[in-house]
């Protein structure tokens, strides 16, 4: 596909793939933040279609993983679809991008050359809307895992005016907790001094600050760092929500318990209309 008016992407690339429940769409996009192409998978369940005002939740993933892992081994979409079709929830479109391919991962964070946050923060909406119509001031909400939780909790409080939501499981909290899964130099990952730390993030971002929730498994090797994080932002008066749950730092815990951030963000949601 080439450029439109619509489209600020110099190249794009689009192909469905049917599942059981719906039709997932691969995109790749050459990313202005990243300056080169960048993966991301699209759910739109039957029920958003033909519209243009749908909730749009970004979904991160964690190290070693890419575009596909929320939907080939977290099953998003499908837990989406049964919500949905449930009444549980209102339709939403699932976005569930490559945290850009970097290393072991990215952390979502900006390095020297290139700018993960901003691949996340302004490129994707920009490739939803480009490859469904959806409307880019829509409603917007971002969860992630373990890497991809860190990404959501400090980038949701960072950028109050784009999510209205933003939700973690099993979270690194902060950027020295990537030591226990990447082999990078933890010095590509400071670039930016505020990229550092969730609890920095939030603390420094009081007003707005979204509503937000995160959980993690009792057996999980950060849940002592959730629990940190938790107590922290207790102690400084935030309103949050956090819980624990059996479980460990595994694909069937977040697929689990993604239901968990999909009602809360519709709740959320519903709120806001009022």
């Amino acid at each position: 596909m080439g450029d439109s008016e619509q489209n600020t992407f110099r190249t794009t690339d689009v192909a469905t793939v049917p599942t059981s429940v719906g039709t997932l769409q691969m995109m790749t996009v050459k990313s202005p933040a990243l300056k080169g192409r960048a993966d991301l998978t699209l759910y739109v369940p039957d029920q958003a279609k033909g519209r243009a005002d749908v909730p749009v939740v970004i979904l991160l993933h964690g190290v070693y993983g890419s575009h596909w892992a929320w939907a080939l081994k977290g099953q998003a979409h499908v837990t989406l679809q049964r919500l949905i079709d449930e009444g549980a929830i209102e339709p939403m479109i699932v976005a569930m991008p490559s945290d850009g391919l970097w290393g072991d991962g990215s952390g979502y964070v900006p390095h020297i050359s290139q700018d993960f946050e901003q691949w996340i923060v302004q490129d994707v909406p920009q490739a939803v809307h480009v490859a469904t119509g959806n409307a880019l001031d829509a409603p917007h909400c971002i969860a992630g895992l373990s890497m991809g939780g860190f990404g959501a909790l400090r980038i949701g409080a960072k950028y109050p005016r784009r999510f209205a939501a933003f939700a973690g499981h099993s979270s690194i909290t902060a950027v020295e907790q990537m030591a226990l899964f990447v082999e990078e130099d933890l010095s590509a990952y400071r670039h930016d001094p505020d990229a550092q730390a969730v609890l920095a993030t939030i603390l420094g971002q009081r007003e707005p600050l979204r509503p937000f929730r995160f959980d993690c498994g009792v057996d999980d090797l950060l849940i002592e760092h959730n629990r940190v994080l938790a107590h922290a932002l207790t102690e400084a008066g935030v309103s949050f929500e956090y819980v624990e749950h059996l479980g460990g730092h595994e694909w069937p815990y977040w697929q689990e318990h993604l239901a968990e951030s999909f009602r809360f963000f519709d709740q959320v949601l519903r709120a806001r209309r009022g």
